[in-house]
């Protein structure tokens, strides 16, 4: 199952209006379950360089069924997901990305977002994925 196109429009406005709150200028991406883009929003003035890393933080969300800060911290030296940031053409490995599951449990895309401090980056994706479902998946092996 994917994220339909009107969640993924209640999803971008959602984080739109918390980057607002935030006085934030953001690129907000939302994926499918396939990791292909769903709906996309680039807020006047966000820079050119965060596009990019708002379609990669969604697509690492997805790929993993994790948020890209968790990522992060297992992808550190001596981690065990070390070097992982070089795969799937490019990989984003700090917050601001979060898988988006339904009722059920199932992951039906990902969310990512960029353009401020990671901090801000994580609460603006939070605020989307709260419109239409959660981030945390089943427990996974590497979250222990």
């Amino acid at each position: 199952m994917h994220v339909t196109i009107d969640q993924a429009q209640k999803i971008i406005n959602a984080a739109r209006k918390e980057a607002e709150k935030t006085k934030t200028k953001m690129c907000i991406a939302v994926v499918d379950s396939g990791a292909s883009l769903k709906a996309f929003h680039r807020m006047d003035d966000a820079w050119v360089g965060s596009i990019d890393i708002a379609i990669k933080k969604a697509k690492t969300a997805v790929f993993f069924g994790m948020p890209t800060g968790a990522i992060g911290q297992l992808s550190q030296p001596g981690g065990p997901l070390f070097g992982i940031e070089h795969s799937n053409d490019g990989l984003i490995t700090f917050p601001g990305g979060l898988p988006i599951v339904d009722d059920e449990g199932v992951l039906v895309g990902a969310i990512g977002v960029s353009g401020s401090s990671v901090e801000n980056d994580h609460k603006v994706a939070a605020a989307g994925v709260k419109v239409c479902g959660v981030s945390d998946l089943p427990e996974h092996p590497w979250r222990t």
